[in-house]
């Protein structure tokens, strides 16, 4: 089974290019946090080559930026090619099946930057829910009316 999960942030904008074919890929790096520090007390990150491809390249690049946090699904893959030195190289990477947005950086560090995402604010005025009306759902209109013929279920009909 090849199977990879990662979490971690971009270390640059991603790169969209489009094969021959017109196939979108995009690429970049993610820096993925060890679970342990050094020996200096440190904590040193991977940073490891991701592809994704078609429709998800797309919005990887029109979504995401240096700093973005993301969290990979994919498998690794490792190919090789010959160098203008005529000496053959070697790839290793992730190609990515699903790609989840976490967040971008600025909305974890709040450190000013333009972000939509939330981010925690300390300051931020409490919610009084005992000043404010509750809100209800009218009932009344049967929302399966139009629905067609009842379906009658019987416990004598389950496997259990």
């Amino acid at each position: 089974m090849n199977k990879v999960f990662l979490i971690g942030r971009l270390t640059k904008d991603p790169e969209l290019r489009y094969t021959s074919s017109n196939v979108a890929t995009a690429t970049f790096s993610l820096a993925v946090d060890r679970n342990f520090t050094n020996q200096n007390g440190e904590r040193e990150a991977d940073f490891i080559n991701i592809v994704v491809w078609r429709k998800q390249a797309e919005n990887v690049k029109n979504y995401l930026t240096k700093g973005s946090q993301v969290a990979i699904d994919g498998r690794i893959q490792t190919r090789s090619y010959d160098g203008q030195d005529g000496q053959k190289r070697y790839v290793t990477e992730v190609v990515a099946d699903n790609v989840q947005f976490l967040g971008t950086k600025s909305a974890n560090t709040n450190n000013g930057g333009t972000s939509t995402e939330p981010a925690f604010n300390d300051n931020a005025t409490p919610y009084d829910f005992a000043s404010t009306p509750a809100q209800t759902t009218d009932v009344s209109n049967d929302p399966f009316a139009d629905f067609g013929s009842s379906i009658e279920i019987s416990d004598d009909e389950l496997p259990f």
